[in-house]
């Protein structure tokens, strides 16, 4: 059952947005992930939202937590608290 990352983000521009896209993109992809949401035109229709929002699918909740947990994500990581601030969860499919 796919599986999905969901981030409302609010970016800070630099190298070290640079740098945590970079490889926070190659580690998504080497763990079967793919962006479907990448921070396009957001139209709030109820509530409040603000940030752009990414979705990522990964073809299981496993897959998923092995992403987040593995050591390459954690590459990324280290650039994260210059590059952004966010919400993130993870929700199965059906």
């Amino acid at each position: 059952m796919p599986a999905y990352i969901i981030s409302q983000v609010h970016m800070r521009p630099g190298p070290g947005l640079d740098n945590y896209r970079r490889l926070a993109a190659d580690s998504i992809e080497c763990h079967g992930g793919k962006y479907l949401v990448r921070g396009g035109d957001t139209d709030v229709l109820e509530g409040e939202w603000s940030g752009a929002v990414i979705v990522v699918e990964f073809p299981s909740a496993e897959q998923a937590r092995a992403w987040y947990e593995s050591d390459d994500y954690a590459e990324a990581l280290k650039f994260r608290d210059d590059a952004l601030t966010r919400n993130l969860i993870l929700v199965e499919g059906v």
